[in-house]
């Protein structure tokens, strides 16, 4: 018999994705504590193996070579690791193969945020993302609304407006864990 069996969530990576700024990394880490998990910042970990920041590879390398770069990671930790808590760049989840790979080995929580309440954030974010150098807000907002569009292949969806980190990880938590069984070994 070939039938494939269901992986129970608490085998899976937790892969969270969401606009850049949503808060993915600082949830990320919360939950990862709340289910006591390894916590995986695939853009910290590229910043830490190339010894440059994202926005350093961007104008050293250019922006092609960051998205090999994070594919090649990313592909890596779906196929290779289990268990983790992992946080995507804002960006990584518009290439097909990563889409495909997060949906099949892992289990995807978009973070989803409204704009109105993104845009009260962005004076935050400018410096650290180069993908928002040299654009209108125009701009961006078409690029928030293509990504949602991306976004919407996921396991989980989660609305962080007007909720802390600790509530967004909290949810995440409990709607993971309904009986439990993410405790049990």
């Amino acid at each position: 018999m070939n039938a494939k069996r269901a992986i129970p969530v608490r085998e899976k990576n937790i892969v969270l994705i969401g606009f850049m700024g949503v808060g993915k990394t600082t949830i990320g880490k919360l939950v990862a504590e709340k289910l006591y998990r390894d916590f995986i910042d695939i853009d910290q970990e590229i910043e830490r193996d190339f010894q440059m920041s994202i926005p350093e590879m961007f104008t050293q390398k250019g922006e092609a070579f960051f998205r090999k770069t994070e594919k090649e990671y990313i592909v890596h930790m779906c196929e290779h690791t289990k268990g983790k808590i992992v946080s995507l760049g804002g960006g990584s989840f518009q290439q097909e193969e990563i889409r495909k790979k997060c949906l099949e080995h892992c289990f995807v929580i978009f973070l989803d945020l409204t704009w109105e309440n993104w845009k009260e954030r962005i004076d935050l974010l400018l410096e650290n993302r180069p993908i928002l150098h040299n654009r209108s807000i125009e701009q961006v907002k078409q690029l928030f609304n293509e990504r949602k569009s991306i976004y919407a292949l996921h396991h989980l969806r989660v609305e962080t407006d007007n909720l802390s980190a600790e509530e967004v990880a909290d949810c995440i938590v409990d709607a993971l864990n309904p009986g439990g069984e993410l405790y049990q070994s």
